[in-house]
């Protein structure tokens, strides 16, 4: 097998976990209208029933950090995979306990850990794996799973919907898109043991030599030997190696605290609030009847996926900056159009292109690239944790936009004559420009630049 077939399988084997990230968030949006009429569910206790994976993502990231540094990314990855089956199946079974929702929302939590521990270590262990010329490109495979899975759970629903009555759905529909789950974590699970572990975390315990093994596979001989020499170096630096590291000193709590800024800006774009609500978005504000919302769903998703293959194949030949400062433009623009339409109750097909620009936005920058700079922007002695601090916030801030999204949409604010709905889009608009301010003052270029290289940007 040539070896860079071998790292494409290997990327796209632990891409997987992206796209069951995707899959998972994405099935509760088809399967809720039904499950809360099964359930009789008020409005405070359906927001529970969606978000509460969520606050397993957030505690499945903080673990995550500890539990890559103890068995490594690959297993964190299994255990994940192992999560995700476990959630998918118990999901649908909540008629154990008759008229209680809370066996569904143990099993949506337990989920949730599966998606935060694979969304830190998935795109980490790619990361490591990938040469530095291609590892942009690599890791955004990751990103491009996620969209396809929020793309294939949008069209698994409306099959499974389309064939059964309301009443069928309503008994066993909505429990039949919870284990259409299952087939994409099973094959996550199984395939995750035919990867090799990653060679930094290898060298990181001692395992140089198995950790040459594995890079040997995936580049030529001397480039694996100058990689592990720079790996070592790193790792056995005596200023690194004097002292245990403190993750409090100026310079490594300056590195997370940036990272961690980036990630929790990913979220306020929006991106979220029109994913999680787009069918809300097209039957209220832009008026399309209830039988258009999901064709609008699936077109979202499908330029998601577009425009994400678009970063995929430029991101390591225009550099993460540009991309990010070209996608932001185009974010503001098309929530700029959005925004204006309602304000002048001009709702209409500009308002959808409105959208649409800005999905195509997104997917072409702060999508993919905040994933990139994530996983190799952090120095090899502190990567696990500095990662794990950073995916939590935004899990977190994902939470804070899905929960403060609707009550900023339903206020009285909002929906005078003033904005006429459009605030939400307004102040979206005031974070991506902050996105430009802080890429342009913090983020580095790591175009090109090996690991171990971007440690001495940093000096940590």
């Amino acid at each position: 097998m040539k070896k860079q077939t071998y790292l494409i399988l290997i990327t796209v084997i632990s891409a997987l976990g992206g796209l069951l990230f995707g899959y998972d968030t994405g099935v509760i949006n088809g399967a809720q209208f039904y499950l809360s009429k099964y359930f009789d569910l008020s409005d405070a206790m359906k927001g529970w029933v969606v978000g509460s994976a969520l606050l397993g993502c957030f505690f499945g990231a903080v673990l995550a950090g500890k539990l890559s540094i103890a068995i490594g990314r690959k297993k964190s990855l299994i255990v994940s995979a192992i999560l995700f089956t476990i959630s998918a199946y118990g999901s649908g079974l909540p008629e154990i306990v008759p008229e209680s929702v809370t066996v569904l929302v143990i099993f949506r939590i337990i989920g949730g850990l599966g998606i935060g521990i694979a969304s830190m270590n998935a795109p980490m262990y790619i990361a490591e794996l990938a040469p530095s010329t291609i590892r942009g490109k690599m890791v955004t495979y990751y990103q491009l799973a996620i969209v396809l899975g929020f793309f294939s759970v949008f069209l698994v629903t409306y099959v499974i919907g389309d064939r059964l009555s309301q009443a069928e759905n309503i008994a066993i529909g909505w429990r039949h898109m919870f284990w259409s789950e299952l087939v994409p974590s099973l094959l996550f699970l199984i395939l995750l043991f035919f990867v090799p572990r990653s060679p930094r975390w290898l060298c990181l315990k001692g395992k140089s030599d198995e950790a040459l093994v594995v890079l040997e596979k995936i580049q030529n001989i001397e480039n694996a030997k100058q990689d592990i020499a720079e790996i070592k170096a790193s790792i056995e630096d005596k200023n690194v190696q004097s002292r245990k590291v403190n993750y409090f000193s100026k310079s490594i709590l300056t590195i997370i605290l940036i990272g961690t800024v980036l990630s929790v800006l990913q979220q306020f774009t929006g991106i979220n609030a029109v994913l999680y609500y787009g069918a809300d978005i097209f039957e209220k504000a832009l008026g399309f009847g209830e039988e258009d919302v999901l064709k609008q769903q699936i077109l979202l998703a499908f330029v998601n996926v577009v425009f994400t293959l678009v970063a995929m194949y430029t991101v390591d030949k225009f550099g993460r900056k540009p991309l990010i400062y070209i996608g932001s433009i185009g974010m503001i623009s098309g929530f700029l159009l959005l925004g204006i339409t309602l304000q002048q109750e001009a709702v209409g097909v500009l308002s959808l292109i409105g959208i649409l620009i800005f999905i195509a936005s997104f997917s072409l920058s702060m999508g993919p690239i905040v994933w990139v700079l994530l996983s190799e922007m952090f120095p090899n002695k502190i990567r696990s944790v500095a990662m794990s601090v950073a995916v939590a916030a935004q899990w977190a801030a994902n939470y804070l936009v899905s929960q403060t999204f609707p009550m900023v949409v339903g206020s009285d604010v909002n929906n005078s004559a003033i904005w006429n709905g459009s605030l939400p889009y307004f102040i979206f608009i005031a974070f991506i420009i902050v996105i430009i301010i802080v890429t342009y003052k913090y983020i580095p270029e790591t175009k090109g630049k090996s690991l171990e290289e971007l440690e001495g940007i940093w000096k940590a």
